[in-house]
């Protein structure tokens, strides 16, 4: 179906992501830092990205921002356990398809993955 590439510094979280995703025919990469995830950005070309705001070394708002450097169009959602709403009136600017809070049910989330992949980027 879609690669999906999720960028986040909590592992257990990427894996649980994986597992899930992945029996809905996705195949799923993961990154467990900004840096990482945007070189595999760069590599892979994901369908989708699943981006972390806070993380070490390079914080979300910094990868969209090289994402979409990449690529303007990018499909790209937000889904964060502690977002400002400075930090998501950043993330719709940058073009987010979705900005989601972690701890929502993985039916919401698979919602969300379908309607952004139906959907061209919004940058």
């Amino acid at each position: 179906m879609a690669t999906i590439l999720v960028v986040d510094d909590e592992l257990m979280l990427c894996d649980l992501l994986r597992i899930e995703l992945s029996t809905f025919g996705h195949e799923v990469v993961t990154a467990s830092n900004g840096r990482e995830g945007v070189a595999l950005f760069a590599h892979r070309k994901p369908d989708l990205t699943l981006l972390d705001l806070h993380m070490p070394d390079m914080n979300g708002i910094e990868v969209l921002t090289r994402i979409r450097e990449l690529d303007p169009q990018a499909s790209v959602i937000v889904l964060t356990g502690g977002g400002t709403d400075e930090l998501e009136n950043q993330a719709r600017e940058l073009g987010v398809h979705e900005f989601l809070r972690k701890g929502l049910s993985l039916a919401i989330l698979v919602r969300a993955l379908g309607k952004a992949m139906q959907s061209p980027g919004q940058a």
